[in-house]
């Protein structure tokens, strides 16, 4: 069946603007008639694409986990490369951090579908460093989740908070930045070397 004109442009506008009242607001505090406001649509029309709001958050934190996916490459070989790309990525969108941590915050894990986004990338991410493990490629002492907990952490423990630094000057903020950058990818090395080119 094709959709009537224009039904993807709405859906589109209503995941933006859900996307940014996510952020500002997490989940309990985002607005259904804010975010049709934004979507220049009604909120009639935003029930018709989603069943609600946590539907459509999980609708949104899913198309950001395949954004945050393309954008950091898991590469289980090379997690300090790894945790790198992904400091890069949520400093450069620090709203975007914030909208994946109220999932965190106010959804129950135990509630979540089969299908889940973040269930799903967990499964998968996992499986990866599972694989690398048996290859050789990582110390198989670690469970792989406490690899991909730890890495993520060790990568994010900036995320948000980079304005701490309190500089207002942007090459002074930029040094900050990559100063917290050096010191995510040193311990994350520390704990889980790169595969040697030779091992690979």
């Amino acid at each position: 069946m094709t959709p009537p004109s224009g039904a993807d442009s709405t859906r589109d506008r209503i995941l933006t603007a859900a996307t940014a009242e996510f952020s500002r607001h997490g989940i309990a505090g985002a607005r259904i008639d804010r975010i049709a406001r934004a979507a220049r649509t009604s909120k009639e029309r935003v029930y018709a694409y989603f069943s609600g709001k946590e539907a459509l958050y999980r609708v949104v934190s899913a198309r950001e986990l395949a954004a945050v996916a393309e954008a950091t490459r898991l590469d289980p070989t090379d997690l300090p490369g790894y945790a790198g790309r992904v400091h890069d990525y949520f400093a450069a969108h620090p709203d975007r951090y914030r909208l994946m941590m109220w999932g965190q915050l106010e959804l129950d894990p135990t509630g979540a579908p089969e299908d889940d986004p973040v269930r799903q990338s967990v499964a998968h991410k996992t499986e990866q460093l599972r694989r690398a493990q048996d290859e050789g490629h990582l110390d198989p002492a670690w469970d792989p989740l406490d690899v991909l907990v730890l890495v993520n952490q060790i990568a994010m423990a900036w995320a948000g908070r980079s304005e701490r630094d309190g500089s207002t000057d942007r090459q002074e903020h930029e040094r900050f930045l990559a100063d917290r950058r050096a010191a995510a990818v040193i311990a994350v090395r520390r704990l889980f070397p790169a595969a040697a080119a030779g091992s690979r």
